[in-house]
């Protein structure tokens, strides 16, 4: 009976939602903030995030995902390798490789990455850089390069 009993509780879904085995970061892992959850303050970590609640602060998530989802709001400044957003973001968005916004996507702030798609229905207001894999911002004091230092506002398909 000790035997069946442990053997449910490794199978069980809802007896660990985290194994041991999906910890500390490994491809794959992602954490998510759930709808009716707010956050204020920093968040830093070694695996993708979902967000489909609130957060205000900052995210650096220097080498995963963001993905804001359709119910996501974020007051903050993103940094990650990649960032998708479905929902609404204000602040700015350092990415190393890529952003995806999405048709049902709002971002307000300035965007420095090397890759971009903006879907049609997207709302976009801020300033854009698109860079090579050598460029980065100063890390000293987290702000864009000067060429950035003159904000250009698009909207795509309103």
């Amino acid at each position: 009976m000790l035997q069946s009993s442990d053997s449910f509780k490794q199978n069980s879904p809802s007896s660990n939602p985290v194994t041991p085995t999906k910890m500390g970061g490994a491809p794959g892992d992602q954490a998510t903030i759930g709808r009716t959850l707010v956050i204020k303050g920093e968040i830093t970590g070694s695996e993708s995030l979902y967000v489909d609640g609130s957060i205000e602060g900052s995210i650096n998530l220097a080498e995963h995902r963001v993905t804001v989802g359709r119910n996501g709001t974020i007051k903050a400044n993103i940094t990650a390798k990649e960032v998708v957003v479905m929902g609404k973001v204000t602040g700015n968005i350092d990415c190393t490789d890529r952003v995806d916004i999405r048709s049902e996507g709002v971002v307000n702030g300035d965007v420095a990455t090397q890759r971009i798609s903006v879907e049609d229905g997207a709302i976009l207001k801020g300033g854009i850089q698109v860079r090579s894999a050598d460029l980065k911002h100063d890390k000293k004091d987290g702000k864009f390069p000067q060429e950035m230092a003159k904000p250009m506002a698009s909207s795509v398909g309103v």
